[in-house]
């Protein structure tokens, strides 16, 4: 038995955010529906990357969706307007990313879904909030880590900002979100009574940021410098960071420069006290120990660093982290077959619990695949006339 069996969740959100909060809560269990438009559907499924597309789905879409079934229903057709109600009456909970007003133009807002269903979980994320100046702002990844300082804060010192190169906003939201509506059914358990779940894009950066944000606000508004040279974090001394070999590249987390003078011999090293000297003299530092590394190989200083137990990795492209033991012992992939008979190849959930890994083997659905099978068994068109 999955921890979210019985939990019945709608998910009417588009692109990331919510879809993968949706995603994580199938994952654990729950029976996900798909709420879209018909006709197009979530805008995701046409949002490729790479041009991938499986059948006429971007295979991006079909990923972020896997583990629930897709619903058509027009908000603004009455008729659709009575089968989603009905639909609705029976959900535990309800995942929605539109506009601010969208749901409550269509009578859909918490405060109205609520009065019906007091014990539904509903949850929204925006981009900025539902007021205040930004609220009309587009809610995209790219801007808000560009908006929240979090691309300010990648790349050398003397370089442009530079964002993650993946959604890690809208990734950290949908977290969020989840982690809300968990909470939120543990205490319906109590009060027998839902809740409305509110996330923001920005607000998830922000947090994202919390070391830095916090000691920025404690030491006298000064502004955290990125290192000129192998800056990974703004905060941190020498030698945090990566660094170039002789034939690939190799990270290096914290550690005494004493040691690491000791064993990459460089003697420069042993003339600074690592904790007085490893942050206020971080970019000479960093310089010297670039310079040595540059003269072997990774697999070189890799060796005499590990042996010492030095905290240092290897820099794995995914073709060279996927074909290694590691990796395969998580057994981290999993492959769904489509009814045109292609296939694709995703991750799955990084959760176990008890030694059971969590994750669906439904994969992302065909749009409306699953309307009629859902009305027919839930009796959604005579409830609706009701």
């Amino acid at each position: 038995m999955k921890l979210l069996d019985g939990i019945l969740v709608l998910d009417f959100s588009q692109y990331l955010a919510g879809p993968s909060c949706a995603m994580r809560l199938a994952d654990m269990g729950a029976r996900v529906i798909k709420v879209e438009r018909p006709g197009s559907g979530d805008s995701g499924r046409k949002m490729t990357l790479e041009n991938l597309v499986v059948g006429k789905d971007s295979m991006n879409f079909l990923a972020i969706n896997r583990g629930k079934e897709s619903f058509c229903a027009n908000m603004k057709d009455p008729e659709d307007l009575k089968i989603l109600k009905a639909l609705i009456k029976k959900a535990d909970v309800m995942i929605e990313n539109f506009r601010p007003g969208v749901m409550k133009k269509n009578g859909l807002d918490y405060a109205s879904v609520s009065q019906w269903n007091p014990g539904i979980v509903y949850a929204t994320v925006t981009g900025y909030g539902q007021e205040g100046p930004w609220k009309t702002k587009p809610g995209q990844d790219l801007l808000i880590q560009s908006m929240s300082g979090l691309a300010w804060l990648n790349g050398n010192g003397g370089d442009p900002p530079a964002p993650f190169g993946l959604s890690v906003v809208d990734s950290y939201a949908g977290t969020h979100m989840a982690e809300g509506i968990l909470a939120a059914l543990i205490r319906r358990t109590k009060t027998k009574r839902g809740g409305l779940v509110e996330v923001t894009l920005m607000e998830s950066a922000l947090d994202m940021q919390f070391e830095g944000i916090s000691t920025y606000l404690s030491n006298g508004h000064h502004l955290p410098v990125r290192a000129t040279c192998n800056n990974a974090h703004t905060l941190l001394g020498a030698p945090y960071g990566i660094y170039e070999t002789k034939d690939g590249y190799i990270a290096l987390a914290m550690g005494s420069l004493e040691q690491l003078g000791r064993l990459l011999k460089i003697e420069k090293l042993f003339l600074y006290n690592s904790d007085k000297d490893a942050f206020i003299k971080r970019d000479e530092i960093k310089q010297i120990i670039a310079d040595k590394l540059k003269t072997e190989s990774t697999t070189h200083w890799l060796e005499i660093l590990q042996k010492e137990d030095y905290w240092c990795s290897d820099v794995y492209s995914w073709e060279k982290m996927i074909e290694s033991e590691g990796f395969k012992n998580l057994d981290f992939l999993q492959t769904f077959v489509f009814p045109n008979g292609e296939s694709m190849t995703t991750t799955r959930c990084p959760i176990s619990v008890n030694g059971e890994k969590m994750g669906s083997s439904l994969r992302g659905p065909l749009l409306g695949e699953h309307t009629e099978k859902i009305i027919e068994e839930m009796k959604l068109r005579e409830e609706a006339a009701d």
